[in-house]
């Protein structure tokens, strides 16, 4: 526990690659000390850990799935245990069925409905209700869910994805009314570029949304995983006044009808 009373200390789900992946070793630059976990790429979510330390924190790799509770409790209790400390949660953690025909009904099952909320919904929710009380401890405790556009507009891989950001957003709402002084934010990207959508879509498909976006939208570009981590940075250190907040980091395609 050498850093304990001077690192603050953050955990993001997720964090082997992408937007976790960003988020670890921005506030790592910062001089937090993280958390990560995944499911599958513990080694990929090792290499984060050492170039986080690499910038002077400690940083911790764990291997465990949101949707299972005791995962959730299992990441708290091991943070708390190295640092005695949480300052913030990035919910990070998601999960779809690519099924981009939102009419193709018969592409879903009630099975891939519970799975996607498991993960992306019931998950959120154990981990800040395994975080809540050392949250509670902290001058600045920070809660931060990244959502999607999928959840604003009804749009994205699927019609369960989309209903479970929705669902997400909600959440965020009610808990920043009922938890403070955590402040719950959350985080609704549009297209982030990368290797999640590129396997999803296939390289065709992603080339061709990604033109597209850049062509369409107001600002003519999509979303890197680090211009969502420092969404989520503002809201984690500097937005102190806001909770309870969806911000839309797509460069204005929500305002396309």
């Amino acid at each position: 526990m050498a850093n304990a009373t001077s690192n603050k200390v953050a955990i993001i789900t997720g964090g082997s690659r992408g937007v976790g992946a960003a988020t670890a070793k921005l506030l790592a630059s910062k001089g937090w000390n993280v958390t990560i976990t995944c499911t599958s790429s513990i080694q990929d979510a090792n290499d984060i850990v050492q170039e986080c330390e690499g910038l002077g924190v400690e940083a911790l790799a764990i291997t465990a799935d949101v949707s299972e509770n005791n995962d959730c409790v299992e990441t708290v209790q091991q943070t708390i245990k190295k640092w005695g400390r949480i300052d913030a949660l990035v919910n990070n953690a998601g999960t779809t069925k690519f099924v981009f025909n939102h009419a193709d009904l018969d592409g879903l099952d009630a099975d891939d409905f519970l799975h996607i909320y498991k993960v992306n919904v019931v998950g959120p929710f154990q981990m800040v209700k395994a975080c809540k009380e050392m949250l509670m401890n902290s001058e600045n405790p920070s809660v931060v869910n990244i959502s999607s556009i999928a959840g604003i507009k009804g749009i994205g891989s699927s019609l369960a994805y989309a209903s479970s950001k929705g669902a997400l957003n909600t959440m965020t709402k009610s808990m920043a009314r009922n938890l403070g002084p955590i402040r719950v934010n959350a985080i609704c990207p549009g297209f982030i570029q990368g290797d999640w959508l590129k396997k999803g879509m296939g390289d065709d498909l992603y080339n061709a949304a990604k033109e597209n976006l850049t062509s369409t939208t107001p600002l003519k570009l999509t979303v890197t995983p680090e211009q969502v981590a420092e969404g989520i940075y503002n809201f984690i250190e500097i937005s102190k006044v806001v909770t309870g907040e969806t911000m839309l980091m797509d460069g204005g395609h929500h305002l396309i009808v």
